[in-house]
């Protein structure tokens, strides 16, 4: 057998592609190996979201260039939305590279390992923004990428892909193109397959995902009727596509957990125009509001980007003022990057210097670290249920980690490996970006 590596970035969507990869390439004699050393084929996956996200991806496959002096029969793969934005360029700045794969060609894998591997150069990055997604199941089309899932307690499983928002700083939707949704019945049936392997919980993905075409109130439904017993997450919200009937399934539906991330970007309604996001500081307020209303113990995440071009410093306070008021309990945060083929990275005479992105970026994490505390907080002295992914030893203490429906995670003092099993602890502690708990209750040992 041979042996793949591959080396993913960015979000849980690549995540799920690097699992379809890795099922195609089962087909073909590939065994998955965590260690890049020992491989005959390298794949590097990669986001373009961020500058630095890139330049890691092209530092690491020069990495693998070296290597492959050593072992001329090595093959390199480049993969994911830097390869769907660069396409065939990519062979004059990394020659050592073998093929080049798309975000909407994973499909043909098959065909390129066997024109790689009888030594041809190959580039797969289709310029057709809106392909159809692939369908997967049992019963598979051709076309239709098998998945090898890395094993953990939570399943990706996509509904949909792309993007139409065009907001003036993403490059999402040049290199995942336009939204476009599986059937439900097709991902009704890929739930089914991964709660069969031991899967505890599903976590569906889109980079819109409350625009699903078919209605995700009525998918939501449909899996939460699945047995046995697991859990059903879904990421990312776009602000104003989370309608009143969403917020309504998601309080009513047991599966569901209560967890809504919805990325925001500003606290400064002239900033979001800017953007062209399609909402105001405050009707992302009374979205907020909204939920939290009908959502007990709900937890509410964000996205935020300091120095956007043009950014003042009063408008970079009312973000930090957004974070508090919204008591958002957590948010991803970055320095703005301009992005190839946006609008934004044509202003550059707005682009703020570096030194005050970077200022900005520092204050805006000490307010995350603010928020997510203060929520955390909350849970001291409470009963919480605690799905278990995974256990090890941290300073000669064996510790469970897992996390609340509600999206905490948990450190729980334990001799006994309770991997996928879902317990109900006793919270005691609160620190920055995690809860402690030390007894159990209910526990079926």
């Amino acid at each position: 057998m041979k042996k793949v590596f591959i080396e993913t970035m960015g979000c849980q969507m690549n995540k799920s592609d690097t699992e379809r990869m890795l099922g195609i390439l089962s087909h073909f004699g590939y065994n998955e190996t965590a260690d890049w050393k020992e491989a005959d084929l390298l794949m590097i996956n990669t986001c373009s979201i961020r500058q630095l996200s890139e330049d890691k991806a092209f530092s690491m496959i020069g990495t693998w260039g070296k290597k492959k002096k050593e072992q001329p029969g090595l093959k390199i793969g480049f993969c994911g939305c830097v390869a769907q934005q660069k396409s065939k360029d990519l062979f004059k700045r990394a020659p050592y590279v073998d093929f080049i794969l798309g975000t909407h060609d994973i499909y043909k894998l098959p065909e390129i390992i066997k024109r790689v591997e009888s030594g041809e150069k190959v580039c797969e990055c289709s310029e057709d923004i809106t392909p159809p997604l692939p369908c997967v199941g049992e019963g598979r089309g051709e076309g239709e990428p098998a998945i090898n899932r890395t094993k953990s307690v939570n399943a990706w499983i996509p509904i949909m892909e792309g993007c139409n928002n065009f907001c003036t700083y993403c490059i999402v939707p040049y290199t995942r193109g336009r939204e476009r949704s599986r059937a439900p019945e097709i991902i009704i049936k890929e739930a089914q397959e991964a709660l069969k392997q031991g899967f505890k919980e599903i976590t569906l993905l889109g980079q819109n995902v409350d625009s699903y075409s078919y209605g995700l109130s009525g998918l939501l439904r449909s899996l939460n009727a699945l047995e046995p017993k697991f859990r059903i997450r879904f990421v990312t919200s776009y602000p104003t596509d989370i309608t009143d009937e969403l917020i309504r399934t998601a309080a009513e539906l047991d599966k569901v957990c209560e967890y809504f991330h919805i990325p925001m970007q500003s606290g400064s309604t002239e900033v979001l125009r800017k953007m062209n996001r399609r909402y105001t500081r405050e009707q992302y307020a009374q979205i907020c509001a909204k939920i939290r209303k009908l959502v007990p113990d709900v937890t509410i995440t964000s996205d935020f980007i300091a120095g956007f071009p043009g950014e003042t410093e009063e408008q970079f306070l009312e973000t930090l003022s957004a974070m508090e008021e919204l008591e958002l309990d957590y948010s991803n945060t970055a320095a703005y990057s301009p992005r190839e083929k946006t609008v934004a990275a044509k202003w550059t005479d707005l682009f703020i210097p570096e030194d005050v992105k970077t200022g900005r970026l520092a204050r805006l994490n000490e307010q995350v670290k603010k928020c997510c505390l203060a929520s955390n907080k909350k849970y001291v002295g409470r009963e919480m249920e605690v799905l278990i992914e995974k256990f090890y030893i941290h300073k000669g203490k064996n510790i469970n980690t897992g996390r609340t429906r509600n999206n905490k995670i948990v450190h729980i003092r334990s001799d006994k490996d309770l991997t996928g099993q879902f317990i109900t602890v006793k919270i005691t502690n609160a620190r920055t970006w995690y809860l402690n708990a030390e007894t159990y209750l209910n526990l079926k040992l």
